[in-house]
């Protein structure tokens, strides 16, 4: 989709006729982009929409083809030829004005706003890097995207007189021009001082966000909650894909599109009592009979599959949905089969 044909993020809080905010909050931001994945070029993209100014962006080297981002003399990010290339292709495509440059140039061009969307891993080494090479300085707005991370790993950019924050989309990102038109409606983690909390709300309204305010202790506790509903739902669905393949199912996604977005629908508007299926109806014949067939197919997804029917068990126990009379014989299925497990996993090791 072109840029004439995408709609158009919100309008900035504080912009001209929205009155009460100050000019600071309300002005345009000259932007630095400080890694060119998925979700920097993305980002960065949008504000440039919201009339930011992305002054310089950093992202797979200065040809495309690096294999190391250079922060300083002592720091830098490795990463594959393929993954360099890649990046340098997002910058192009989405940030087709904004000066490819290294990362110390990049933060120095931030005027206002280093975004930093590093790897969580790396993140750490990138701002102790960027505050040595003398890169930050007192005022600039420093906002990392990682859902991990809180204002902590910022210390380096705060002890140079950056103010911190964290910026993290709810969200999977494909690094396309499609992703601008997701973006609307998608939660931000954010976690800011309270003096930035007014620029962290009016940048998450520019990118056609909503904030979700996340306490630093509990940003750990946000990534996991993420990771375990959208990582493990892809994992959790090629699991089922794969079985499906074994029971001789031709295209495994045309029998589970309707079923999976029908249950994803009702688990998000009725909690709990979306639940159906075998363990909520106690069966435990039903559910003996997967694992015998499952431990002669794919013995690789025993174990998953007891976990997460151990875990429905108990919820549909708490929410009343299985008395715990019935559950019983269920539990014990489910006890034996998990003993088994445990010996078969000894024997192989």
């Amino acid at each position: 989709m072109s840029a004439s044909s995408r709609p158009r993020p919100a309008a900035p809080v504080g912009a001209a006729g929205s009155p009460g905010r100050s000019a600071a909050v309300s002005r345009s931001l000259t932007v630095g982009v400080l890694g060119a994945g998925r979700v920097g070029a993305v980002l960065g993209a949008a504000l440039a929409a919201a009339g930011h100014r992305v002054a310089a962006v950093s992202g797979g080297g200065s040809t495309g083809s690096a294999a190391t981002v250079s922060v300083s003399a002592t720091t830098s990010v490795t990463v594959s030829t393929a993954t360099a290339t890649a990046s340098a292709a997002r910058a192009a495509l989405l940030l087709p004005e904004a000066p490819r440059r290294p990362a110390v140039e990049v933060a120095r061009a931030a005027t206002d706003l280093l975004l930093v969307a590093v790897p969580d891993d790396a993140l750490a080494g990138v701002m102790a890097g960027l505050a040595g090479a003398g890169a930050l300085r007192p005022g600039q707005v420093v906002a990392h995207t990682s859902g991990a991370h809180g204002l902590a790993v910022l210390a380096p950019a705060v002890a140079a007189g950056a103010r911190p924050l964290a910026l993290h989309p709810a969200m999977t990102f494909t690094g396309t021009p499609d992703d601008l038109d997701r973006l609307p409606g998608v939660s931000y983690g954010v976690t800011a001082p309270a003096e930035l909390r007014a620029l962290a709300a009016r940048l998450v309204t520019d990118l056609g966000g909503v904030p979700e305010w996340i306490p630093e202790a509990e940003r750990p506790l946000y990534h996991a909650a993420l990771a375990h509903g959208a990582n493990h739902l892809v994992t959790l669905v090629n699991e089922a894909a794969d079985r499906l393949r074994d029971a001789g199912v031709d295209e495994p996604a045309r029998v589970l599109a309707p079923l999976l977005r029908a249950a994803l629908a009702n688990a998000l508007r009725l909690g709990d009592d979306a639940l159906t299926g075998p363990v909520s109806r106690g069966d435990a014949g039903t559910v003996a009979r997967h694992l015998d067939r499952l431990t002669a197919t794919a013995p690789d997804s025993v174990e998953a599959y007891l976990a997460l029917a151990r875990r429905t068990a108990d919820r549909a126990i708490a929410a009343g949905r299985l008395r715990p009379a019935d559950a019983e014989p269920l539990l014990g299925v489910l006890d034996v089969a998990r003993r088994e497990a445990a010996a078969n996993r000894e024997v192989m090791a």
